[in-house]
């Protein structure tokens, strides 16, 4: 029996938390150095009044708006805005590229667009003249400087504070008898062809996440969720959402680079993070101990498997005996909740997602307190596909299916979904959206299996797209084509998955590589020595650097290795077609691959 989601209607469920909870803050925000907040109440003022001022800019329903910009307070304003108007939200990453903005707004035909700064602003004019669609900008900082001639320009302060009451009519017949299936946002994905995918999820995706979260992962009113994360992204946006819609505060960090800083600071109960953020936390404690005294080197062991005991004994339902727990208090007043402590010390869980997590992290998590739900999903899937849940956690796999998600394993070990959450298919693209179905069921592209106790494991990515530990996505055949363009790289394999930042294994043009080089008067007995040679090096990082200069940052290659041999169908590297195989290319220059992550630290 489907689950009647009307009163989980998004604007609904936040109209009620306006209503209950008007003098509680809704909303914590950076200004300067300064933490802020805003009421539900001043809240629902800002979105009322920038609600009135798009009705003036004849915004109507289901028109696409486009937000290109970093996080930020105007961010949220602006997306609950135009939820209120039941037009539809298309964030696009504020590191996108010009070409990547142009081909997003000319997609969804976006006439509005926010821009968050200088940058960003300045990408949107460049495109411009390619986007016949696109008649207005809203900066949404202060700080941006209009050029002359540019589109017309509108700041967000100025909307924000007009006095447009006669559009509170027409604002309040749009709020009645809101309509599940209309849509809610476009969220582009990465293509493999440098053309990215439109997902629509409607009122009903989202109205069908937050009923299941609830089942799942409950909380609280007034829970405490830190928000770093890109809002762009499905991941932070559904749980951002789903906080509000609880009731819930959400604290915007301005600058990912300082959430741990901003821990300690806000001291959240719950929040959401890719696993390079759990690797990051991780590596500077072992670092810690490592270079610590040998008594705090057993002390620091001694606790930790403490720790480990106790969170078998939770799970298992079971009681240590005295001597145990006395152990276990111990250890966790001499380091454990001083490692909690160090990050806030009032986590009642955090959610780890969007990559894969090594079950190593996720254990240490678990053993110093601190519950990790580490988790599954998909933008196409509204983000969550499983999770694990705090009465049944695991340091293996992906936890858990929604309950009334089905997932089931096809053809290659494909895991399959169908359910509530599930898009209607890519915006404009009928074809590629009968291809991600099959009878009924979207096909994720990711290969796996479920265990007996129903926890779903991810074992291998089938589609092409690779995704950072950062959570960013990278079409590796786009990177690939772009710097092989080079007349020096004969053959490129861009390394990406799992990792926070991408690399490059280069097979080199090695003719032109010695051509050059004894140009320089550089001397070499063989290609190993050739590729070798730091001056070698440094020429063709130069040129790789040139080659990409048209990527966004985190599409950009970091490190690089010279091969001294190419890829070949002998070695299995290749396909008969000649394409690569992944796999075995990872397998076979591993060492090569841990040396380029080696060097960045």
């Amino acid at each position: 029996m489907s689950v009647d989601l009307a009163p989980f209607h998004l604007s609904r469920l936040l109209a009620q938390q306006i209503t209950q909870r008007g003098d509680k803050k809704a909303l914590q925000y950076q200004q300067d150095d300064q933490w802020l907040s805003l009421t539900w109440s001043e809240l629902d003022s800002q979105i009322t009044q920038l609600s009135h001022a798009l009705l003036t800019m004849d915004v109507a329903v289901q028109d696409k708006v486009g937000i290109f910009s970093a996080n930020s307070l105007a961010w949220v304003q602006t997306d609950l805005a135009l939820m209120r108007l039941r037009a539809v939200s298309v964030p696009i990453y504020g590191t996108s590229t010009v070409e990547q903005l142009s081909y997003i707004i000319n997609d969804a035909e976006i006439a509005v667009l926010f821009v968050g700064d200088q940058d960003q602003y300045d990408k949107a004019c460049q495109a411009a003249s390619e986007c016949p669609s696109l008649k207005t900008l809203v900066l949404m900082s202060d700080t941006i400087a209009p050029a002359d001639g540019a589109l017309p320009s509108l700041p967000l302060a100025q909307l924000l504070a007009q006095d447009n009451a006669e559009q509170a009519e027409t604002l309040a017949a749009r709020q009645l008898d809101p309509d599940l299936n209309e849509l809610l946002t476009l969220l582009y994905t990465s293509g493999t062809t440098g053309e990215p995918k439109g997902v629509m999820l409607t009122h009903r995706n989202l109205a069908a996440l937050v009923q299941q979260h609830q089942l799942m992962v409950p909380l609280e009113p007034d829970t405490l969720s830190l928000s770093f994360l890109p809002l762009s992204h499905i991941y932070e946006r559904g749980w951002s959402l789903y906080v509000l819609c609880s009731g819930g505060c959400n604290a915007y960090v301005s600058d990912p680079a300082t959430v741990q800083q901003a821990m300690q600071t806000v001291k959240p109960e719950v929040m959401c993070a890719v696993p390079r953020l759990f690797e990051k936390i991780h590596s500077t404690i072992i670092g810690k101990v490592a270079q610590a005294p040998l008594l705090k080197r057993l002390l620091f062991r001694w606790s930790l498997d403490q720790g480990r005991r106790q969170f078998k004994a939770d799970q298992a339902g079971h009681t240590r005996i005295k001597l145990g727990q006395l152990y276990y208090a111990i250890a966790d007043k001499l380091v454990l909740s001083k490692l909690r402590d160090a990050l806030g010390g009032n986590f009642k869980f955090v959610s780890a997602g969007g990559a894969r997590l090594d079950d190593q992290i996720n254990q240490f998590f678990q053993y110093i307190g601190i519950p990790l739900l580490n988790g599954y999903g998909a933008t196409e899937t509204s983000a969550t596909v499983s999770c694990n849940r705090l009465d049944r956690i695991a340091t293996t796999g992906v936890g858990l299916p929604l309950p009334d998600l089905q997932v089931r394993i096809g053809e290659e070990d494909e895991i399959l979904v169908k359910g509530p959450t599930v898009m209607p298919g890519y915006y404009n693209r009928p074809e590629d959206t009968e291809a991600a179905f099959v009878d009924g069921w979207f096909k994720t592209g990711d290969a796996g299996y479920l265990d007996n106790q129903g926890r779903l494991h991810i074992t291998d990515r089938i589609k092409e797209l690779m995704k950072t530990s950062n959570g960013k996505y990278i079409a590796p055949q786009r990177v690939e084509g772009m710097v092989a363009l080079e007349p020096w790289v004969e053959q490129i394999a861009i390394i990406a998955d799992g990792r926070n930042f991408v690399s490059a294994l280069i097979v080199p043009d090695f003719a032109a590589l010695a051509q050059w080089a004894k140009g320089q008067a550089l001397t070499f007995a063989n290609d190993a020595e050739l590729v070798a040679l730091p001056q070698i090096q440094a020429e063709m990082e130069q040129r790789v650097m040139t080659a990409q200069a048209e990527l966004a940052r985190f599409e950009q290659i970091k490190q690089i290795t010279l091969l001294p041999r190419p890829f070949s169908m002998d070695q299995g590297e290749l396909t008969p077609t000649l394409k690569l195989r992944r796999r075995i290319i990872n397998e076979i220059f591993a060492s090569e691959i841990e040396a380029m992550y080696r060097r960045s630290h």
